[in-house]
């Protein structure tokens, strides 16, 4: 099977330049055909009539590997057909028909096994643009319209019905949404979204019929841009596919004095037949890019896309973490951390208050007082008189009493002697501190920090484990926030303070000390990630800047997958190296047993089938894996909490 399918720098399928898997089919039942009528008619002694059809199919695909060949020439690729090409000429013009009908059948069927073996590595990838929708039921009027996604407008009313993929980035309009993300993110359990909550779009409806409000077009829904990012993965070229066009040639040239030699030493063209028969260069052509798409399938059912094999072999090699903080290592939200009342004020009761003033504030601090106050299951009022201070607070009227919701500066603006006490002075230096004031008199002080995330140090702990040797913090945040968020975790070092500029700066120095893979969220970290020899993004709720200018896009809003990709990219290569180097060790040694005559050209191409079948089975061993590596996420992070 000698076959430069997947030599082209174009992408990483093994799909052959110009040929499709219906051709692979065609092409391979042409010498079968012909190779089951010489045989038959050879038994009733007609030798005549079996060569005759040998050499006719051998002439069929013989003339389609040369149409390849020119094809592949003109893009100024030199593949590894010509051996082939040679096996099949050179059988021709030395009269054995035969053995050029096997090595023919052996070529075609080795085109079809690649198409099976790319469709079949390649379906997890597939399948993300296969489930892409192409219209939606839009609400116009109380009447429902079937619609293109490009007709679709932030603001328009969607139903989603059972079963559907969710078209659009929106909010559940009223009621609830059970939603299955498992094709998408690998989450196994559905989750649900209440009303006026986010929905992704390329979630799945699990539960019952529910109306969906566009929040952006299609074309710039998160499920579009995984689908983008899908197509840039399958159309980049792997190094080490790149070893196919290195050293292809090289092979081809060892093959050729090989057979010459063959044929000076004994005057037998015949040896130096056997000799390109059985060359075969299906470990370096084949072997490497089936395993990477394997590879690279395996992550995506998990819910980790990796833009390429080169991106999937620098993910085993990685060395140097550098992770962002706001969004990465944490939610990127705050989040009440601790209430001290202050007086005989009850703290449901001052929360409730300053909840029900905060609803008219759009702040994110703001927001999150109304967020804790709705998880305790506060009944919020209507506020009045409402005036916002930017950057400083509100103030307005709850149930006729005034309240004063901000900053010490607001406090002291409105003549409120507002002393912290010294308990909640050292958290105050690592949180955002709110104040509430109640008819002019202090009530209770809210402090807010975004925490770490409940998986985050544990995947720290297992990215240690599969070969992280240093792991830096770098946030554009205070020293003292950041070092207090990672204080017992297997942090080496943290940078603080840094602007996108100094963040890039930063990644590029931590090359000294080996590959340095960067992991960040939002617009301000896509420098780095760019500069990173590795750049992995959080594309759940991350930027599209920070998507885009990644290498790996991990779907689900979590860490916990990306040791387990780790680890599936480090079998991939492995695998991969297996394949090359015992193929072609395998190959030489049929080559120099064919040189001396211990095969025949018929008995050198059954062999080279049998190598080729062996290193694509081997390879496709990408595909499966160590139980370890097929749990859940969710359920290794549950080892180490």
């Amino acid at each position: 099977m000698k076959s430069s399918a997947l030599s082209s720098p174009e992408t990483d399928r093994p799909v052959a330049a110009g040929w499709t898997p219906g051709v692979h089919g065609w092409l391979a039942a042409l010498p079968l055909a012909g190779l089951c009528v010489g045989l038959a008619v050879q038994v009733f002694g007609r030798a005549d009539i079996a060569a005759a059809a040998w050499t006719l199919a051998t002439l069929a695909v013989l003339g389609a590997l040369v149409f390849q060949i020119v094809t592949s020439l003109a893009k100024g690729d030199v593949g590894l057909d010509l051996v082939a090409l040679l096996s099949m000429g050179g059988a021709l013009a030395l009269s054995q028909p035969l053995a050029g009908a096997v090595i023919a059948l052996m070529y075609a069927g080795g085109q079809s096994l690649e198409a099976y073996a790319s469709g079949r590595a390649g379906r997890a990838m597939t399948a993300l643009i296969a489930r892409q929708p192409r219209t939606a039921l839009r609400e116009d009027g109380g009447v429902l319209t079937e619609v293109p996604l490009a007709a679709l407008v932030p603001g328009d009313r969607i139903l989603v019905r059972v079963g559907d993929v969710v078209p659009v980035d929106g909010r559940v309009a009223a009621g609830r949404a059970v939603l299955d993300r498992s094709s998408l993110t690998g989450e196994a359990l559905p989750v649900t979204a209440l009303a006026n909550e986010p929905v992704l779009s390329g979630t799945v409806n699990a539960g019952t019929p529910f109306t969906l409000v566009a929040d952006r077009p299609a074309a710039e829904s998160t499920y579009a841009g995984i689908i983008r990012l899908v197509d840039a993965a399958q159309a980049r070229k792997a190094p080490m596919a790149r070893l196919a066009d290195r050293y292809g040639l090289a092979f081809l040239m060892l093959t050729l004095l090989l057979a010459g030699g063959a044929w000076l030493a004994t005057d037998d063209p015949v040896r130096a037949l056997a000799v390109l028969v059985v060359a075969t260069p299906c470990p370096l052509i084949l072997a490497v890019p089936v395993a990477l798409v394997s590879g690279l399938s395996r992550a995506a059912g998990i819910g980790v896309l990796i833009k390429g094999g080169g991106a999937l072999e620098m993910l085993a090699k990685v060395r140097v973490l550098v992770v962002d903080k706001t969004g990465t290592l944490t939610h990127g939200t705050a989040r009440m951390v601790a209430l001290r009342t202050l007086g005989a004020v009850d703290e449901d009761e001052v929360l409730g208050l300053a909840a029900s003033l905060e609803q008219a504030s759009g702040h994110p601090v703001g927001q999150a007082v109304v967020k804790e106050a709705r998880q305790r299951g506060l009944t919020l009022s209507q506020p009045e008189a409402v005036e916002e201070t930017p950057g400083e607070g509100v103030t307005g009227l709850v149930e006729g009493r005034h309240l004063v919701v901000g900053g010490l500066h607001l406090m002291q603006i409105h003549g409120i002697d507002f002393r912290i006490p010294d308990e909640a002075r050292g958290l105050a230096a690592t949180a955002a501190t709110v104040l509430v004031a109640i008819d002019g008199a202090p009530a209770a002080v809210l402090e807010f920090a975004d925490p770490l995330r409940a998986d985050g140090g544990s995947a720290l702990l297992e990215l240690r484990a599969c070969g992280i040797e240093r792991v830096l913090l770098a946030t554009g945040d205070r020293r003292i926030v950041a070092e207090a968020l990672v204080a017992g975790l297997p942090v080496d070092a943290v940078a603080a303070d840094l602007d996108p500029t100094a963040k890039t700066d930063t990644v590029a120095a931590e090359r000294r000390n080996g590959p340095v893979m960067m992991i960040g969220d939002g617009v301000n970290d896509a420098p780095a990630l760019a500069a990173a020899d590795l750049g992995v993004a959080l594309g759940a709720r991350g930027a599209a800047a920070a998507a885009e200018a990644a290498d790996v896009v991990l779907l689900v809003d979590s860490l916990a997958p990306l040791p387990d990709a780790i680890r599936i990219a480090k079998r991939t290569r492995t695998i991969a190296l297996q394949s090359v180097w015992i193929g072609i060790g395998l190959s030489l040694a049929g080559m120099i047993a064919a040189a001396l005559g211990y095969l025949t050209p018929l008995q050198g191409a059954l062999l080279q089938e049998l190598i080729d079948v062996a290193v694509i089975l081997n390879a496709m061993r990408a595909l499966g894996g160590p139980r370890d590596a097929r749990k859940p996420a969710a359920r290794s992070v549950a080892r180490h909490l």
